[in-house]
């Protein structure tokens, strides 16, 4: 349901707030007063385009908010997950914004939030019919007619057309497999090769995670084997000594001699020799690690080139498949996958083609179960129209639903698609509604669906629905749109008092003067102001006793 309509720089209104209610809400004012900014603004918040200069003289911008009941089931719409992240959670409303520049430039809200023209055309239409002497496309596009047989066969409350959807989609996605499959038969041969091709030469590799830093570690000890064997060399022969320098070692043991014979004497130099101790161990020891990592030192030339063979060939590889071994190895991983895959070609190609017939059998069998359902519906639905459009000032006119096979088979919605067919007169051939009806016809064909229970229970928005009709007609029209409204919202800009007396919720638009401009205002109307907006839509002034009695009992019948 629609809660608050806020509106501001539009065309002729500098700022107005609507607060529906349930039912029958009605907007009526003169002509020219600016009742066509309700269906301006509606339209933007449907994501449709900004008609020029819709922009109030002399604002920089329009806005225009729309705040709806927030339905609990769009929580689980797959299609709507992107955009239900906007609302705060917990919400129990939804507010849709659209902001028009002076340039013609729109931007869209949600929540508050940024989204697109398309994002509010999506959530608007699950929440908004609006139906307007130029604003039948939905009466037009073959899918939403359909989904009016669906709500009046009551598949909307049954599985069987989520059942339908769930084994469509599978039929459709063993398909494009098969087909998939098929196209790469050709390919088959070239595929595997190349598959083949790299997996052999990773496993020719034998690579082992983590070896890469070992072998480089190895490789710069060999490219500086010469200089890393001087230098071992040097520092051994000054620990250990030689015949020309006597080494750190034999100072260190001389320098122990000197101190060992005062040991006992002074605690302190008894501390210092210790130390002296253990720097002759230690250069000793040293000494003899430098000598074995001295007959370590590889200096072999055909090592070297061994290892820098195998270190250019995993950077390569590395370089084909992703950057390390690690996703070599996983790109080996997946080629031995496809190899499995495509070598298996034929045999799932026969799989497949059963899964499709089995897919198909089902599909057919579900299809035949909503097939009858909406055939049975169509009837139904077409006599109940028929039957209300002669109250309509529609005599003689006759609706009747084709449900045609839908071309190549089965399709996402069904074996079968609707098409509306009127015939406005007695002895005139039915044609499709699209083509035949006025605007007039069609929002009295439309206010005759949503009387005969189409399951729609979106807020019916009509613009100008009494258009053209007076008398019994409007007082019919009326009592359809109440009727209409017992237990959803509906919306009616009209200016005929048969229909305005039969609201639960009044709203007027008046056009006013001040200080050289011109704005229309829209106020909520109490008890008493329904009466005078009622009985000047009868053409009559405040003194016009019997107007005003008669304006009376048109709002007290409908109270």
């Amino acid at each position: 349901m629609l809660r608050e309509l806020r509106i501001e720089n539009l065309l002729l209104i500098e700022r107005a707030e609507l607060r529906l209610g349930p039912g029958l809400n009605v907007l009526t004012g003169e002509t020219g007063a600016g009742k066509t900014v309700l269906a301006h603004s509606l339209d933007l918040l449907m994501g449709g385009k900004a008609k020029k200069g819709i922009v109030r003289v002399g604002t920089p911008e329009a806005w225009v908010e729309g705040v709806f009941d927030l339905p609990p089931e769009w929580h689980q719409d797959r299609e709507l997950a992107d955009l239900m992240e906007r609302v705060p959670a917990g919400s129990e409303e939804v507010v849709l914004g659209r902001r028009v520049s002076e340039t013609g430039r729109t931007s869209a809200f949600v929540g508050g939030r940024s989204a697109s023209a398309s994002d509010l055309q999506m959530l608007a239409s699950r929440l908004i019919a609006f139906y307007g002497q130029h604003e039948h496309r939905r009466l037009t596009i073959g899918s939403n007619q359909l989904a009016m047989v669906d709500g009046a066969a009551g598949l909307g409350q049954q599985e069987l057309l989520g059942e339908y959807s769930k084994i469509f989609k599978r039929h459709r996605d063993l398909n494009r497999e098969l087909e998939e499959l098929l196209g790469r038969d050709m390919a088959r041969e070239r595929d595997l090769g190349l598959l083949r091709f790299e997996l052999g030469e990773i496993e020719a590799a034998s690579l082992i995670e983590g070896e890469k830093q070992g072998l480089s570690e190895e490789r710069d000890r060999l490219r500086h084997s010469e200089g890393l064997r001087e230098a071992a060399a040097g520092a051994g022969a000054r620990l250990r000594g030689d015949e020309q320098l006597e080494g750190a070692t034999g100072l260190l043991a001389a320098a122990r001699d000197s101190l060992s014979g005062l040991r006992g004497v002074d605690p302190v130099l008894d501390e210092l020799s210790g130390r002296v101790d253990s720097l002759a161990l230690e250069a000793e020891d040293v000494g003899v690690e430098l000598g074995r990592y001295l007959d370590g030192v590889d200096a072999d030339p055909g090592r070297l080139a061994e290892l820098e063979e195998r270190l250019d060939l995993i950077d390569r590889l590395e370089r084909k498949h992703g950057g390390s071994v690690e996703s070599v190895l996983a790109h080996a991983d997946w080629c031995r996958g496809e190899i499995d895959r495509l070598e298996g070609g034929e045999s799932r190609e026969a799989e497949l083609s059963e899964e499709i017939a089995t897919a198909a059998a089902a599909l057919a069998s579900v299809a035949g179960e909503i097939g009858a359902a909406r055939k049975r519906a169509a009837a139904g639905l077409a006599s109940r129209v028929t039957a209300d459009l002669g109250e309509l000032a529609m005599d003689g006119a006759e609706l009747t639903i084709d449900l045609p096979p839908e071309e190549g088979g089965p399709g996402p919605h069904g074996a079968e698609s609707a098409e509306f067919m009127l015939a406005p007169n007695p002895g005139i051939p039915a044609q499709p509604l699209r083509d035949t009806a006025s605007g007039g016809e069609l929002s009295r064909v439309m206010l005759a669906l949503a009387a005969s229970g189409t399951g729609d229970r979106r807020t019916l928005v009509f613009d100008e629905i009494d258009a053209g009709i007076g008398g019994n007609t409007a007082v019919a029209v009326g009592d359809r749109l109440r009727e209409v409204a017992d237990g959803r919202q509906v919306l009616a800009i009209t200016h005929l008092p048969q229909v305005a007396g039969r609201a639960s919720t009044h709203f007027s638009v008046e056009k006013q003067a001040h200080s050289g401009a011109v704005s229309a205002v829209v106020r909520t109307l109490d008890e008493e102001a329904v009466v005078s907006e009622i009985r000047r839509m009868m053409g009559a002034g405040e003194d016009d006793e019997a107007a005003t009695r008669h304006a009376r009992q048109i709002v007290a019948a409908n109270r």
